[in-house]
Formats: structure tokens, C-alpha cells, sequence
């Protein structure tokens, strides 16, 4: 499983640039860049969400990705050693982006 770090802290499963989740989707299936690419999990923090207060991030999630295009996807799973997210005043999930990606 790769590392996490994830910058998008308008997320509401980000805590301390980790992710509550055991599993994140990043889309962009024909992506050449990585502003071509976002995190399909990606849902905003609303309000006073208590939601992530009682769960423990994970530093490290399975990544399943649809951008074919880069260099770290193998059959549709993230095999790089660690991925960062982007997006921090994120709203919407087109709005964030695997700084990771690399063109094949």
C-alpha cells in the first residue's frame, strides 16, 4: 500500500494529512498531467463534522486509479511507494489532484 499524504484539509476524511478512510479512488482516466487527475472520494467538510474525531488516519490506503496513464498504475491500483493529494480549498472533488502522477 502506498504512503498518504493528503493536503486537502477541506475533506472530511482528512485528519493530519492522513486519510480515515482504508481506501481512496483517483480518477482521471485519460489524465497526462496531474491536474488532469482528482481524488473521486473526495467529499467536503461541512460545518462542525465530528465525524473523523474518533477514527485514527491511515498513512497508508489502497489506492484504486483510473488514470492509465501514469507510470505508477498497475491494473488499476496505485503501486507507488507514497502519493500526495492536492487541493487544499477544495469543494469539489475536480478540484483536488494526485501530485504523484507521472506520464508513461
Amino acid at each position: 500500500m502506498p504512503g498518504l499524504d493528503c493536503s486537502v484539509v477541506t475533506c472530511k476524511y482528512n485528519q493530519d494529512h492522513g486519510c480515515v478512510r482504508d481506501n481512496i479512488s483517483v480518477g482521471g482516466a485519460s489524465a497526462s498531467n496531474s491536474h488532469e487527475t482528482c481524488c473521486d472520494s473526495f467529499e467536503e467538510r461541512r460545518g462542525d463534522s465530528l465525524a473523523n474525531s474518533f477514527s485514527e488516519p491511515s498513512m497508508r490506503v489502497n489506492i484504486s486509479c483510473e488514470a492509465k496513464n501514469c507510470v505508477h498504475n498497475d491494473d488499476c491500483h496505485c503501486h507507488a511507494d507514497r502519493i500526495d493529494v492536492a487541493g487544499s480549498n477544495a469543494c469539489r472533488c475536480e478540484q483536488t489532484g494526485c501530485g504523484t502522477f507521472r506520464m508513461k
